[in-house]
């Protein structure tokens, strides 16, 4: 098994073009399959009775990508060799963003979107969705969606909608029930910053794919809040979760590439001295 890691930048690109090619970049250096944006138009985000009461969910518009970004961010991503996701907020999104992405993202705040979800199936691409918050029925509801609008290729990512999430309420178990109630891909979008969690996900419970959040310096919109991490901090988690999964082998119980030379050099069975005997006398230094 090989798991994917998905770098989400959300609104840490601070609406600068030079700061989202750097994200991408530092994404496929540090080992990332795909690098993740989200589309949103504020005054389609938030009721007007909540923005004409909100200044700060106002001031969010300073967080929205600008879609002209998108063919731009898509190039970046093809130079690097990695894949574009994004996450659609409003239905014009995901005919905007159509032409430019490899998979789209359903975020746990739309799980109840069956006309977003139906509209990023219709276009035959693949389809992550996010369970944050939601209860098993809830999640059923929208397999029921994805699976009547006849798409077979889906993740649900387990995700605790906490910013940041303490360790103890990450629930990874939950990974394997969502696995035996809807036989799919399954994974883990993290909010903990915790290399603990991701090995655990990844290791005991099998998370074929890691979304978590980038940032870059700190310098973030949404840094501040918790449940972003930093590249030095990620990327010895990532190369240390590629490493343990390559060590598995094959299951054959035999002498490895790197121990070959050493086996002549076994305590020999008749004086319980070092190498064989049968080197003994041609060994040189």
């Amino acid at each position: 098994m090989r798991t994917s890691f998905v770098a989400e930048v959300s609104s840490n690109h601070n609406q600068d073009i030079e700061r989202c090619k750097s994200f991408i970049e530092t994404a496929a250096k540090i080992g990332c399959s795909a690098v993740k944006f989200q589309l949103f138009k504020v005054d389609k985000l938030f009721a007007p009775e909540i923005l004409s009461r909100s200044e700060q969910h106002r001031q969010r518009k300073r967080w929205e990508l600008p879609v002209e970004f998108l063919p731009v961010i898509a190039t970046k991503c093809k130079e690097c060799g990695i894949q574009f996701s994004c996450t659609p907020f409003y239905l014009e999104a995901v005919d905007e963003l159509r032409p430019y992405i490899d998979f789209y993202k359903i975020a746990s705040y739309e799980l109840f979107r069956e006309d977003l979800i139906t509209a990023c199936i219709d276009t035959g691409k693949p389809l992550v969705l996010s369970t944050g918050m939601a209860t098993l029925e809830e999640v059923k509801q929208a397999v029921d969606t994805i699976q009547r609008a006849g798409c077979s290729d889906f993740t649900l990512l387990h995700c605790v909608s906490g910013y940041p999430t303490p360790a103890g309420e990450c629930n990874l178990s939950a990974i394997e029930t969502l696995r035996k109630n809807f036989n799919c891909n399954m994974g883990w979008s993290d909010h903990s910053v915790n290399a603990g969690v991701i090995y655990r996900a990844v290791f005991r419970w099998n998370a074929e794919m890691i979304e978590f959040h980038l940032d870059m310096d700190k310098c973030g919109a949404e840094y501040l809040a918790g449940h972003c991490w930093l590249p030095r901090q990620i990327e010895p988690v990532i190369r240390g979760i590629n490493d343990g999964l390559i060590a598995d082998g094959n299951g054959l119980k035999a002498p490895t590439a790197c121990e070959l030379s050493d086996r002549d050099w076994r305590a020999d069975p008749t004086d319980g001295l070092r190498p064989l005997r049968k080197i003994r006398e041609s060994w040189r230094w």
